[in-house]
């Protein structure tokens, strides 16, 4: 099934605000969570289940890494 054709709406973590604007932008979807980089909005973006990105930003904020299974 296809996912509703809506158009993401990017946000940057308050947190972002290296000198160099090394970050990510996400977009909550209805089935996924969708991720890019924003230094280009334009390129590429790769998705995630909602499970798996909050999984994935747990460890990262914990400094643990995910254990793979």
């Amino acid at each position: 099934m296809a996912e509703q054709s809506k158009e993401p709406q990017w946000f940057k973590s308050s947190y972002s605000a290296s000198p160099d604007n090394e970050c990510v932008e996400v977009a909550n979807m209805p089935k996924r969570t969708l991720v890019r980089d924003s230094k280009r909005p334009a390129g590429p973006h790769t998705g995630f289940s909602h499970s798996a990105w909050a999984t994935f930003t747990v460890h990262v904020g914990s400094g643990t890494p995910p254990l793979l299974g």
